[in-house]
């Protein structure tokens, strides 16, 4: 399309939020102008929109469906209450948390977006914290998953391993430094909910049937954000408008067009930030602090995924995406400590000789297995010097 479309196009959008100031308006014309974008290139929409479908059910699809499914069954049978009196007392207190927190914050950890939102939600529906917890709740079990960084990230998009621990370290430590930072609010309000253990009279078919029938609505959910925010994605990444302006960008910040390129597509969407980070010709350390920050602040896609959860609970995502925008920083910083760490910076740069590789996977593997024994004991004596 000639540049005087786009010019047009601006100049009514900034006509209209001047003369209404109105969001409906705006998000009505936006909407009208990517529907005539639609007949406009139809062919190129269509494209688009399959790979986001290809997106969805060859990559999130495989992961999420069953770990739905399972997590269900265990919120069915009081699986919460349960792993509250086995790691609540460990894992919540030093991040300011009720014990039944306990359950979406490993959830979180370990399957990564947005399941830790959508069980957050699910413990205030069923009364197991209150509304200030959900706030809080929210803003830490909002992670991504490590087979995401490792695999995808690490191994597939960087080609070395040994980066994906390094971000995954970042992610949970600039999360555990933001449950730390958040104030707290109304926390005498704990002790006032009953932690009767709820147990479930369904059957198992019933049970299994009805955890299927919601993992499907959640898996639905999820694969209409990701195919949206793949259209969005390729219409921006062919728009004359940002390539202009991705071009004035380079020059003036004198980098590769591919960082730049995919630091911005990252804050709309993560995936596709990652990979053109992940291809762009700068060393590995900038690499790992440009993506260190897309994962942990996860982009409006998954942002947007979140929302779909807690908005009907009053949740501010205003509050919601300055805090994981800060959290972004906070995994920068943390990366970039981590890196200079002799024995990090060594695992990375000795990634290509293989005898180097193997002796050094054996090593590695040893300390995140003694630093994950570790921390709850840390943790735990945090906790008894407060009770003091």
């Amino acid at each position: 399309m000639p540049l005087f479309f786009y010019i047009m196009l601006f100049l009514i959008f900034i006509l209209l939020f001047k003369l209404f100031k109105n969001e409906n308006i705006i998000i009505t014309f936006l909407c009208s102008i990517l529907i005539i974008y639609i007949i406009i290139a139809p062919r190129f929409c269509i494209e688009a929109t399959l790979s986001g479908a290809k997106l969805f059910f060859y990559k999130v699809f495989p992961s999420l469906f069953p770990f739905l499914i399972l997590t269900n069954i265990i919120i069915n049978y009081g699986g919460v209450h349960v792993y509250s009196k086995i790691f609540g007392k460990i894992l919540c207190p030093p991040l300011k948390l009720k014990k039944e927190c306990s359950f979406p914050l490993i959830i979180s950890a370990l399957c990564g977006y947005p399941l830790g939102a959508k069980y957050s939600c699910d413990l205030y529906q069923n009364g197991d914290i209150n509304f200030p917890t959900l706030e809080r709740l929210i803003n830490i079990a909002s992670n991504a998953g490590p087979l995401f960084i490792i695999g995808s990230v690490g191994t597939s998009m960087l080609g070395n391993p040994y980066a994906g621990y390094v971000l995954l370290l970042s992610n949970y430590i600039s999360c555990i430094i933001v449950g730390l930072i958040l104030p707290s609010r109304n926390t005498k309000m704990y002790r006032n909910f009953k932690e009767n253990l709820k147990t479930s009279n369904k059957n198992i078919g019933e049970s299994l049937k009805n955890s299927i029938e919601s993992a499907i609505k959640t898996c639905i959910g999820v694969a209409g954000f990701v195919i949206l925010f793949s259209l969005l994605l390729s219409i921006i990444k062919n728009n004359f408008l940002f390539k202009f302006i991705l071009n004035k960008l380079c020059i003036f910040f004198n980098t590769d067009k591919n960082l730049i390129e995919g630091f911005l597509l990252g804050l709309v969407e993560m995936t596709n930030g990652c990979y053109l980070i992940s291809t762009s010709s700068i060393d590995i350390s900038k690499k790992l602090i440009s993506i260190s920050f897309l994962l942990a602040f996860s982009g409006f896609s998954i942002i947007s995924q979140v929302y779909s959860f807690t908005y009907k609970h009053g949740i501010n995502i205003k509050r919601y995406i300055k805090i994981k925008f800060i959290q972004g920083l906070i995994a920068s910083i943390t990366c970039i400590v981590l890196y200079r760490i002799p024995i990090f910076s060594m695992y990375l740069d000795a990634f290509t000789d293989k005898n180097t590789y193997l002796i050094l996977s054996n090593n590695l593997l040893f300390i995140f297995i003694l630093f994950f024994l570790i921390i709850p004991l840390i943790i735990y004596y945090i906790k008894s010097l407060n009770k003091i």
